[in-house]
């Protein structure tokens, strides 16, 4: 799932959240917490998942670079 996608998680958690919390509705507030909690869960995973990746072509460069 991309930044954008996460992003979009987040502000429709934070809508529920707002429109919840408006209208006295405490589950609706609660599932747009749970849903902002969820985005950014992802998006550290995400986060993590681009910096294995980097630090494993910074090896495999290195690599490459001692064939030379």
């Amino acid at each position: 799932m991309g930044d954008f996608e996460n992003k979009k998680d987040e502000l429709a958690g934070k809508a529920k959240e707002a429109v919840g919390d408006a209208t006295n509705n405490e589950e609706l507030e609660n599932e747009g917490k749970a849903d902002q909690v969820t985005s950014d869960a992802k998006q550290k995973l995400s986060d993590a998942v681009d910096g294995i990746k980097d630090k494993a072509n910074e090896v495999i460069g290195s690599f490459k670079d001692k064939e030379k």
